[in-house]
């Protein structure tokens, strides 16, 4: 299986359980690795044979900023299941995380792995 990557996509959300972040979009950060065969694209060059990175942040840019989710790990199982489903994925990780949420903390978090 190869993998293809997006690290440190930044999307801004409704995430979260306080009214603070009910009364505002979020900026979370996602990381994601997307198993599938690359062989097909690797022999025919062409961006049909192999899952289009632009197109998925594109699709996760327009399906975040629709939504909200209180708890991060929905929409890391949201994210997942769009790659799965959607993409064609045989195989994703899958990080999300907000951005300076708590002082002397940089980020918080959560990966899943999911696979169909």
């Amino acid at each position: 299986m190869d993998i293809i990557f997006i690290e440190e996509l930044r999307i801004a959300t409704w995430i979260g359980i306080y009214p603070r972040e009910k009364a505002m979009p979020q900026t979370i950060e996602l990381s994601l690795q997307i198993g599938v065969s690359t062989a097909s694209a690797g022999a025919t060059d062409d961006i049909r044979d192999t899952v289009d990175y632009a197109v998925v942040v594109e699709r996760l840019k327009a399906e975040l900023a629709a939504r909200h989710f209180n708890l991060l790990e929905k929409l890391a199982e949201y994210v997942a299941t769009l790659l799965l489903e959607d993409f064609a994925a045989q195989w994703v990780r899958v990080s999300v995380a907000k951005l300076g949420m708590m002082p002397g903390v940089k980020r918080v978090g959560v990966i899943i792995e999911r696979s169909a």
